[in-house]
């Protein structure tokens, strides 16, 4: 692609005390031959040498937080002040693995003009073999440490919607309501995102509190009626059978299921049902996951 012919590309990326490993996202995406591609970062209330790196890359447009908003205040943010076409999310410890990626995606989604975004193919220290590159397949979401999405179709859907927890399931949010509006998402196998997952090792139980919460809560917004009666109650016995499985998260999980019923009310006051078909609606294949 010539720089005349490509459509505008925005790359974000919100970081908190990752200077150690930020670096490696950056360089990835000053590697991208896409011609037409900015890139932001927004610094999200960091207190470690973060604020050091600009110095490095002059090239980036850097914002600064004082307090930490999250990342999916975060991304809205970076997606609601931009004119691209185009939004490239990357995690500050995910890195592209070749240099060709953005070409390959936006070259995907110009080719279909209703297309909602592209998942990328996600490596990571549990599953780090690559994949060959045979084509694209949809998928029920993208995973958020790597993918684009078109502005135009997020601007439809209403962006992140708020979630009590900071983490968690807001990537299903917007791909159901993305697919309600007839948006799909492909992912591009063998095109490859490294997550190294600057997280493991850590204390996650309160990871698992805040999405047990946010999926219950994305649950009761987005499940019709009156298929919810029965989905929630189901989901509350997977988490059971999950427990029991590993029993370290049991109590942080029932915190979780607290939070939901603190926050059911404000849930519902929210809800926007998709269609059932969407809803039920499960292609082949799903992203990924690593997280």
């Amino acid at each position: 692609m010539n720089f005349a012919a490509s459509p505008s590309v925005l790359a974000g990326i919100t970081t908190r005390n990752r200077a150690d490993i930020l670096p490696k996202a950056l360089d990835s995406l000053r590697r991208q031959s896409y011609p037409n591609l900015s890139v932001c970062v927004i610094d999200d209330g960091s207190d470690d040498a973060t604020p050091a790196l600009r110095k490095n890359y002059p090239a980036i447009n850097w914002v600064r937080h004082e307090k930490s908003t999250g990342y999916m205040d975060s991304r809205n943010e970076l997606m609601r002040h931009t004119d691209a076409e185009y939004y490239l999310s990357l995690d500050d410890d995910a890195w592209f693995m070749r240099g060709d990626e953005i070409d390959l995606a936006i070259a995907h989604l110009q080719e279909r003009p209703t297309l909602g975004g592209i998942a990328f193919d996600i490596l990571s220290p549990d599953r780090a073999a690559p994949e060959e590159r045979t084509g694209a397949i949809p998928v029920s979401l993208f995973i958020g440490c790597g993918h684009v999405l078109r502005l135009s179709a997020v601007k439809r859907a209403g962006y992140y919607a708020p979630t009590p927890g900071a983490y968690g399931s807001e990537e299903k949010d917007l791909c159901l309501r993305l697919a309600d509006l007839g948006h799909r998402i492909d992912l591009l196998t063998g095109v490859h995102v490294w997550h190294d997952k600057a997280w493991a090792g850590r204390d996650n139980r309160p990871l698992h509190r805040s999405g047990v919460c946010n999926e219950m809560v994305m649950t009761l917004r987005r499940c019709p009626a009156p298929d919810f009666l029965l989905v929630l109650p189901l989901k509350v016995v997977s988490y059971l059978w999950f427990w029991l499985r590993h029993p370290r998260y049991f109590f942080s999980g029932l915190r979780g299921l607290a939070d939901f019923i603190r926050h059911s009310a404000g849930a519902w006051r929210t809800r926007q049902p998709v269609q059932r078909s969407t809803f039920w609606h499960r292609p082949k294949r799903r992203a990924s996951a690593s997280t």
